[in-house]
């Protein structure tokens, strides 16, 4: 029995080796956690977009201007077509157009109808007021004539009657002039109205015929016919345009640039001429060297009906190739937002989050031991250690003070401590 409980007393001893089993799972042996041996090298983080390659200089294409309202596209020359000088690449409808000459020739024609009648009736009135005015004119006359002033032949009141009947002849005749003065300074006045009517019709009516010759957009010179994006969308036949406003474009294909597009949550530290590199889908064998040349104000959607936005990227490429670059083809970009050079860099994985602080457990005289770090840019799946670690320093990739599962999957069964950014995807 003795030999037994001394042999008993021995594996107790021995313990430290074995793992020890509790209720929640075997405890996690220094074998059983993966280590990172920490150095400095140089920390490069990068940011992937993708987008379309389209000329630096290009012909803008739009409705013409001068044209009131919206206009209607008819018809369009097919996308990425090969166009001449003075070859017609734009048709609008000229629906509008041809309804407001109608609507100008109808109120002209009006305007001229009223302006006929009221000259006919004026010359009515004046008529009719001239021969108020002459018959005025021969009672005056014939009470002037036989007027009774003898008053040895007349009586006082029939004295007094004919002064009376000359008085009232005289001011008929001044009343007559008066009115066909006035009658004849309003219907100029009717007729200067509807002479101003008359020439909004017209103005109307060479406005429309105006616009009728302007339904054509014709190329200013050779090249490839490029429909532009209008709020998302390609403009087609029955799009709705307004004057001035882009719809195709003829690049010059001399010098090439690359519109890209960065996830608004990848875009920190995003500013002009940081290098990229580039690569086109069509030749992924290839790589052009780039430069930011303009990053967007604001983040917008691609499509408004993805709630997902993007900061807009303009690359200028070091170099353009015509033989295999062309408009509209669809580009990967590689844009560096940060590189440091001798630094401290570990895996994600290798910090966590314990009692609000940010710590790595580091492998020291046999035993993890916890230490605080302060860590400083971030990329995806590493991130730059500023204090708290020094090169050589071994560090758990997963917590030790944590069990394992039962199972033997050597995964974490749990615990209040975990990596310092949860969910972050890890690439070292």
């Amino acid at each position: 029995m003795l030999g037994v409980v001394g042999l008993l007393a021995a594996g107790v001893g021995a313990m430290p080796a074995i793992r020890n089993i509790g209720a929640m799972g075997r405890t996690a042996h220094i074998a059983d956690v993966p280590i990172y041996e920490v150095r400095r090298d140089t920390f490069v983080r990068r940011v992937y977009a993708e987008g379309n390659l389209e000329a630096a200089q290009a012909t803008q294409l739009s409705p013409p201007g001068g044209v009131r309202g919206p206009m209607r596209i008819a018809w369009l020359a097919p996308d990425g077509s090969q166009v001449d000088a003075g070859e017609v690449v734009i048709r609008f409808d000229p629906t509008d157009m041809e309804k407001k000459l109608e609507d100008g020739l109808s109120a002209r024609a009006t305007a001229d109808s009223r302006i006929r009648q009221k000259q006919v009736r004026e010359d009515a009135q004046i008529r009719n007021l001239e021969r108020d005015a002459d018959l005025a004119a021969i009672e005056m006359d014939h009470a002037s004539e036989f007027q009774s002033k003898d008053p040895e032949i007349f009586s006082r009141m029939e004295i007094i009657e004919s002064e009376i009947d000359g008085v009232l002849a005289i001011k008929k005749k001044e009343h007559a002039a008066d009115e066909r003065d006035i009658q004849e300074e309003l219907t100029q006045v009717e007729l200067d109205l509807l002479a101003i009517e008359r020439r909004k019709a017209q103005l109307q009516i060479q406005e429309a015929e105006s616009e009728l010759q302007k339904l054509e957009v014709q190329a200013p010179h050779e090249g490839i016919f490029v429909l532009k994006e209008m709020w998302g969308d390609l403009p087609r036949v029955g799009s709705m345009v307004w004057s001035m406003q882009p719809v195709a474009e003829i690049p010059q294909l001399d010098v090439m640039q690359a519109k890209v597009f960065v996830l608004e949550v990848d875009a920190g530290g995003l500013v002009d001429g940081i290098p990229a590199t580039l690569t086109l889908d069509a030749h992924p064998g290839r790589t052009f060297e780039a430069t930011v040349k303009k990053v967007d104000a604001l983040a917008m959607r691609r499509n408004r009906r993805v709630p997902v936005q993007y900061f807009g990227v303009l690359l200028e490429l070091a170099e353009t190739d015509p033989e295999v670059m062309k408009p509209g083809q669809r580009v990967q970009a590689m844009l560096v937002l940060e590189e440091l050079e001798d630094v401290l860099a570990v895996p994600r994985q290798a910090i966590f989050d314990k009692d609000g602080q940010s710590v790595a457990y580091v492998l020291r005289d046999g035993e993890f031991k916890s230490v605080p770090v302060e860590s400083g840019a971030s990329a995806l799946g590493r991130m730059v250690i500023t204090s708290g670690l020094e090169a050589g320093d071994r560090v758990a990739l997963r917590d030790p003070t944590r069990p394992l599962r039962d199972d033997g999957g050597g995964g974490d069964g749990g615990g209040e401590s975990g990596p310092a950014t949860p969910g972050a995807r890890a690439s070292l």
